[in-house]
């Protein structure tokens, strides 16, 4: 009879794991700050479910090698991993913006970035359907070396960003 019943607690949570969706992978923050020289401080929270931190625990996944990857790809340009856990990854990615001189104007102009190819290369794997990862940050920021920021909420593409430094700040 005990037997039973565990057995029956066991495929109940079985069936659960497999018919309702989980919360995957949710992107909270994701800071850009984009520094004097063009290479620019990625900071990047999240939250995992318990089995990608399980996962994450077992060395199976690691989500900054993965970011790491993607940076890179996309990109083209070499990225150092500065932190990477079950909550944040900070990178640094060499030459990310782009810089143009002009008369004394200094123009600074970041990439365009998108998650939407992360949904996309996760619909490919068998588990998709069960779980519901949220790709966009809650709240994404870009600044820049003279201390001016754009702010975006909720977005899953992240525009390139342009400004002129201020004629304060020494380049």
């Amino acid at each position: 009879m005990k037997r039973t019943l565990i057995l029956t607690g066991i495929l109940i949570l079985v069936i659960c794991f497999f018919i309702c969706p989980a919360q995957a992978f949710t992107a909270k923050s994701l800071d850009i700050a984009v520094q004097q020289n063009d290479d620019a401080v990625i900071t990047f929270t999240y939250e995992l479910s318990w089995f990608e931190n399980f996962a994450v625990f077992l060395h199976i996944a690691d989500p900054g090698v993965e970011l790491q990857k993607a940076l890179e790809n996309n990109y083209k340009k070499s990225v150092d991993v500065l932190v990477a856990n079950s909550g944040e990854s900070q990178f640094v990615v060499h030459g990310f913006a782009s810089v143009q001189e002009h008369n004394g104007t200094v123009m600074m102009k970041t990439p365009a970035l998108s998650f939407a190819d992360a949904q996309k290369v996760l619909n490919q794997y068998w588990f998709a359907p069960f779980i519901n990862p949220d790709f966009s940050p809650d709240i994404t920021r870009v600044s820049f070396p003279d201390g001016y920021s754009e702010e975006f909420q909720n977005q899953i593409s992240i525009p390139a960003v342009s400004h002129i430094l201020n004629s304060s700040t020494n380049f």
